[in-house]
C-alpha cells in the first residue's frame, strides 16, 4: 500500500516550487533595474541581504552558529569563497538578463545539475553510473555544437553553472544550515560592499538619492526579494526528497527560457535550439536515471523491512512453541 504524502511534504513542495518560480521570473524585476549599473546592484543585494538575514536570526535568536563559525579559520575562508562565488554568479546573470541574454541563462541553470554530478565527479571522487556519464556527455556535445556553429563558448551559461555548481558544493560541506550560512556569507563581504557603494555615492554615480523613486524602492528591496526564496528553498529542502526537489529545480530555467522568448524577444536560432535539445536529452537521462534510483532504493528498503517483520513475527511463534518450564 502507498502511502499518502503528508502535509509536511506538500507544504515543501509549495515552498521550493514558490522559490523556483521566484527565480525563474527574476529577469523581469532586474531588467526593471537596468539603469543601475549590474555591480551596484550585487553591491546591494549584498549589502540588504545581510541586514535582513541579520533581522531574521535576532528573531529567531540563532546566532550561536555564526558566533562558531566566525571563531573557525577554516569556516571563515569557506563561506568567504561561497559568498564570493554566489556573487559572481548573480552578477553574471543580473548582466547577461540587462544586455539581452536571458536565454542563455536558462541553459546556465538547466546545465547546473549536470555540472554537479561532474563536480561530484572531480572533486568528490564519487563513482557514476553509466546514464551519467551519458548525460554528462550529450551536455558537453550541446555546449561543443554552439562552439563549432557560432564560432563561440557559450560564457555566460558556462560562468552560471560553473559558479552555482561550486557554491553548492561548498555549501554541501559546511556546517551551518540556510540562513547562518547566508548571513556569515553577506556579513564577509558586507563591508567591501559597502565601501563601494560609499565611493559610488561619493562620486555622484550612486543610484539612491538621484536614481527616480521606483528604482530607489527596487534597490533597496534587493535583499528581501533575493533573501525569501532562499528562504523558501532551505524550508523546502527540509521537508522534500531530493528526487522530487530535482525535478522541481526544472521549473526555473524553464520559466526563464520562456520569458526570453515571448516577453523578451530574443533570437532562438536553430543552432542554438540544436544545443538547447542535446543538454535536454542529458537532463531528462539524469533525470529519469535518478527516479528510478529512488525507487530501487525504497523498494530495497521496502523489502528488507518485511523481512525484518517476518523474522521477528518467526521469532515470536517458535519462542510460543516452545514448552514452559514449571
Amino acid at each position: 500500500m502507498k502511502s499518502s504524502p503528508s502535509p509536511a511534504a506538500g507544504k515543501g513542495v509549495l515552498a521550493a516550487f514558490g522559490c523556483y518560480l521566484a527565480w525563474g521570473i527574476f529577469p523581469i524585476y532586474w531588467h526593471l533595474l537596468a539603469a543601475v549599473d549590474a555591480t551596484e546592484l550585487i553591491a546591494h543585494r549584498l549589502l540588504w541581504t545581510m541586514f535582513f538575514t541579520v533581522f531574521l536570526l535576532w528573531w529567531r535568536k540563532g546566532f550561536e552558529p555564526v558566533y562558531a563559525a566566525f571563531s573557525t579559520g577554516r569556516a571563515l575562508r569557506l563561506y568567504a569563497l561561497s559568498g564570493v562565488l554566489l556573487s559572481l554568479n548573480w552578477l553574471v546573470f543580473v548582466w547577461a538578463v540587462n544586455h539581452g541574454h536571458v536565454i542563455e541563462t536558462s541553459l546556465g541553470y538547466f546545465l547546473v545539475p549536470l555540472v554537479n554530478i561532474a563536480l561530484g565527479r572531480l572533486v568528490l571522487h564519487e563513482r557514476l553510473r553509466r546514464t551519467q556519464w551519458v548525460a554528462i556527455a550529450l551536455a558537453v556535445a550541446g555546449v561543443s555544437w554552439q562552439l563549432v556553429q557560432l564560432g563561440r563558448l557559450p560564457w555566460i551559461a558556462l560562468a552560471l553553472a560553473g559558479t552555482f555548481g561550486t557554491y553548492g558544493l561548498l555549501r554541501k560541506q559546511s556546517p551551518l544550515g540556510s540562513l547562518a550560512g547566508l548571513a556569515t556569507e553577506t556579513m564577509l563581504l558586507a563591508p567591501l560592499a559597502g565601501a563601494f557603494l560609499l565611493w559610488r555615492a561619493s562620486q555622484g554615480t550612486g543610484a539612491l538619492g538621484t536614481a527616480p523613486a521606483l528604482t530607489q524602492m527596487l534597490v533597496l528591496s534587493t535583499g528581501i526579494i533575493t533573501g525569501v526564496p532562499l528562504l523558501l528553498f532551505a524550508y523546502g529542502a527540509r521537508r522534500l526528497r531530493l528526487t522530487t526537489l530535482g525535478l522541481l529545480q526544472y521549473v526555473a530555467p524553464t520559466v526563464q527560457f520562456a520569458l526570453g522568448i515571448w516577453f523578451f524577444h530574443e533570437a532562438f536560432s536553430a543552432v542554438r535550439a540544436q544545443s538547447f535539445i542535446f543538454i535536454w536529452t542529458g537532463l531528462a537521462i539524469y533525470t529519469a536515471d535518478a527516479i528510478w534510483q529512488q525507487r530501487s532504493s525504497n523498494q530495497s528498503g521496502l523489502t528488507a523491512s518485511n523481512c525484518m517483520v517476518k523474522t521477528k513475527v518467526a521469532s515470536a511463534g517458535m519462542r510460543g512453541s516452545e514448552p514452559r518450564v514449571p
